[in-house]
């Protein structure tokens, strides 16, 4: 069974959609940077731990926090890692096969980026919201039953070499996508199994949801 978990981030985040409770019925493993915790608390969501150095949390948030018994480790602000990349550096080394990443969008552009960056850095790290999944794209990988949607691929190297989509509305056969291209944006896929394979370089995968 797939060992998972899920962290809430301070981005934007609709977290009164239902798709979130629903999401996280029955998940145990869920933890909070920072000030994503308002989000898991706002939907009645208690995690296991907090982590950060609490500066984007109101008190009262910390206080309910407590009242909850939730585990809270807070860091100097001076650190190197992000409130988030810490907590993802531990759930990597506890060999979770899925991260799922929860208000990790959106808000001020240098954090928004650098959240996107630590899927290249971290194994099986994976952006969702209610609209999209967003995910490092492994050579050889297979998306299967989600015909009609929309998928764009961003490279995130100067260069992505011999790009082969198959099952795609625009295919493509040992494609050379360079840094800024735009060719691979708004794609659809039009199998029940469509396929990815490149040689080398980074890329990021965007799925829509509908």
């Amino acid at each position: 069974m797939e060992k998972r978990a899920f962290v809430f981030f301070n981005g934007i985040m609709d977290w009164e959609n239902p798709y979130y409770k629903k999401l996280l019925e029955n998940e145990k493993n869920i933890y909070c940077a920072d000030g994503g915790t308002k989000y898991a608390l706002d939907m009645g969501v208690v995690p296991l731990e907090i982590w950060g150095d609490l500066d984007s949390l109101d008190k009262s948030y910390i206080e309910k926090a407590k009242e909850l018994n939730v585990k809270i480790l807070k860091f100097n602000a001076d650190k190197d890692f992000t409130d988030g990349e810490l907590i993802v550096k531990y759930l990597s080394e506890k060999g979770f096969d899925k991260i799922y990443i929860l208000g990790g969008l959106g808000g001020r552009t240098d954090h928004f980026l650098t959240n996107l960056n630590i899927v290249f850095k971290y194994d099986n790290v994976i952006f969702l919201d209610e609209k999209e999944i967003i995910f490092k794209v492994e050579d050889g990988m297979e998306i299967k039953n989600r015909k009609n949607h929309t998928i764009s691929f961003i490279p995130m190297s100067s260069e992505v070499n011999d790009i082969y989509l198959e099952g795609f509305k625009y295919p493509l056969n040992g494609y050379n996508l360079k840094l800024g291209e735009s060719i691979c944006n708004s794609n659809v896929i039009v199998e029940d199994l469509a396929k990815i394979r490149f040689s080398s370089g980074k890329l990021l995968g965007v799925l829509q949801k509908f």
